[in-house]
């Protein structure tokens, strides 16, 4: 069976698991997590019911496009920024494994994790103003973490997206889509 953009679908089987199935992304792979006590039929019907899951996902949050990424990145810099953080280009990447957002200040360019997608609109706007404030300081000084907190929900997208973290690394299921925090 392939997922919806043709990626492999591989099971994993945990004998610590008693009752949860996830599915998620890894290295361009889905990765659907069962119980080891589940026989193989129950198997296989848990694996069509979340990669169907995930097609549905992907279909739901597939017209956030870069345009659209790029105006919210605007709005987002009038509104805490005096409209001054003007970056190059904004864009959604399937590449970001290991962060949330990127930003080179350089050249401007900013680079959202499309993990993101689907994930609540404050946790969103909070990594894209994490990333804007890349531009005016570029690493992560107590300046930079003004500029950060001018955004009125920093601290709890910042939680959302540890929680997510620590989920994964424990392997205790999280989103569909969750990696590392922003760029730490």
């Amino acid at each position: 069976m392939t997922g919806p953009n043709g990626e492999r679908v591989l099971v994993r089987r945990s004998a610590r698991r008693r009752r949860a199935v996830t599915i998620t992304r890894r290295d361009g792979d889905l990765v659907v997590a069962i119980p080891a006590s589940m026989s193989r039929r129950q198997e296989a019907q848990w694996v069509r019911t979340m990669v169907e899951r995930m097609a549905r996902q992907d279909r739901r949050v597939s017209g956030r496009s870069d345009a659209e990424l790029a105006e919210r990145a605007r709005l987002l810099s009038e509104r805490h920024f005096e409209g001054r953080a003007r970056p190059s280009s904004v864009t959604w990447s399937s590449r970001q494994r290991s962060r949330w957002g990127s930003c080179t200040p350089l050249d401007g360019t900013i680079r959202i994790s499309d993990r993101l997608k689907d994930m609540p609109e404050d946790v969103l706007d909070y990594v894209l103003v994490h990333e804007l404030a890349h531009l005016f300081e570029d690493g992560h000084t107590p300046a930079f973490w003004a500029l950060v907190g001018r955004f009125p929900h920093a601290e709890r997208a910042r939680g959302f997206l540890d929680g997510v973290s620590w989920a994964e690394q424990r392997g205790t299921g999280g989103t569909p889509e969750e990696s590392e925090g922003p760029d730490r």
